[in-house]
């Protein structure tokens, strides 16, 4: 996800979709722990859209999960 959507979101869609990539990201773990991963680089795109995310939700000066 790009920065400049992430901008362009409220604070409480920006919440929500953490919470939506959070929940994709342990699907993610478990398919990598049992061997069914097809797209193991995607782990890596989650972390950094949550943490993209965040940083985004701190500069608006909104809550932090």
């Amino acid at each position: 996800m790009k920065t400049s959507d992430i901008r362009k979101m409220s604070k409480e869609e920006i919440e929500k979709q953490i919470v939506k990539t959070k929940e994709e990201l342990f699907d993610l773990r478990m398919k990598k722990a049992t061997g069914t991963l097809d797209k193991p680089h995607r782990i890596h795109e989650l972390r950094k859209d949550v943490a993209r995310m965040k940083t985004i939700l701190t500069e608006m000066g909104g809550s932090e999960n």
